[in-house]
């Protein structure tokens, strides 16, 4: 019986010391983490300028969600790489350029990270002819964070329902 209990006792003690011998996983290097968060969401608009549909659509994961203003949201990543083309081209055709404002806030836990700035929309003399904040949500894949969530909307207040409903009219 004694040599029974003493057996259990020793397999005890090794497994426990076996367990404290698991690795800790490694601190998260916050800093680093929020630096290439900040990197590859504001690389967004360097493909948006250059009419990137291809380069646009991978910064998303392939289940990411596009919520754009007056529109219907737009999921998976072909559906964005439609949508986002469209609007880059369309702005590229008419000279349009679209800037990344102020960063206003980012931060990160884990691998799920979040950045909200602002926007300028400028016309061929650099007059501005828009405005607005953005707010877009990430998810850290093999090393890159993808976009998940992404939405903006302008500062300016929308067109009066008269004029709308005139506007609307007139396209038919």
């Amino acid at each position: 019986m004694f040599r029974k209990l003493f057996v259990e006792l020793v397999t005890l003690v090794v497994i426990a010391a076996l367990n404290g011998c698991a690795k800790t996983p490694a601190p998260q290097d916050m800093a680093a983490d929020k630096a290439k968060l900040q990197t590859d969401a504001l690389s967004w608009f360097d493909h948006f300028a250059a009419a990137d549909s291809e380069g646009l659509a991978n910064l998303y994961a392939e289940d990411a969600i596009v919520m754009p203003p007056n529109m219907p949201a737009v999921a998976g990543r072909p559906a964005i790489k439609s949508l986002l083309g469209a609007l880059a081209a369309g702005a590229k055709a008419a000279r349009m350029t679209l800037k990344s404002g102020s960063v206003n806030g980012f931060d990160v836990s884990g691998n799920l990270g979040w950045i909200s700035g602002t926007y300028t929309l400028q016309d061929s003399t650099g007059a501005t002819i828009d405005s607005g904040n953005y707010l877009s949500v990430h998810y850290r894949t093999n090393g890159a964070w993808l976009y998940v969530r992404d939405t903006w909307n302008s500062d300016r207040p929308p067109a009066p329902v008269a004029q709308a409903k005139h506007a609307a009219g007139k396209k038919k």
